[in-house]
């Protein structure tokens, strides 16, 4: 389902523009009627400029002009034909205040996880292949200070991606135990 974009500025626009009821507008914009009422008596949203939803595709004059014939029908938005895609690679933005985690995060992956190539180490949290070899070399400059964390926990990646990633690298850990066993 699509979502309205600035739903408060769609509110003055619409307001100020159409006769539709105040409950058609907190229905479409998310808000409560009485919200809707309070921009209509310029006590709420005294200082937000209305933008027009005709104009930014997001609907249709004929889709307003049929809701303000009948009280009791919703606006429905123009669905985009293009789908958001969830974004899958590239490098991550992490804070400030997560980023001194990430030697304890290495380091719990390197004491869990040695099957993990740095490459996937690098993507799962962000980091560089030098700080990884630098932690498991013991050279890393504050390697005294480093307790090793879980990088969830830390919220530095997610479940879901850590698991995947153990699932990835399961068979280099089977491989070495059946061919121990024959």
């Amino acid at each position: 389902m699509a979502q309205l974009l600035m739903p408060m500025a769609t509110a003055v626009w619409l307001i100020d523009n159409t006769t539709l009821d105040f409950s058609q507008i907190a229905r479409l914009c998310g808000m409560h009627a009485l919200e809707v009422q309070g921009i209509a008596d310029e006590t709420v949203a005294q200082n937000i400029v209305g933008i027009d939803p005709t104009a930014t595709g997001q609907m249709t004059w004929e889709e307003i002009e049929r809701c303000q014939k009948d009280p009791s029908a919703d606006l429905v938005l123009v669905e985009d034909e293009i789908a958001a895609q969830p974004r899958t690679k590239g490098p991550r933005y992490t804070p400030v205040s997560k980023r001194q985690d990430k030697p304890a995060t290495i380091a719990w992956l390197l004491r869990y996880h040695p099957e993990f190539s740095d490459n996937q180490i690098c993507k799962l949290i962000g980091t560089t292949k030098p700080t990884i070899g630098a932690i498991r070399d013991r050279t890393h400059w504050n390697i005294n200070q480093i307790q090793p964390q879980d990088p969830v926990s830390l919220g530095l990646c997610k479940q879901i991606e850590l698991d995947d990633l153990v699932q990835k690298t399961a068979h280099k850990v089977k491989a070495p135990e059946a061919e121990a066993v024959e």
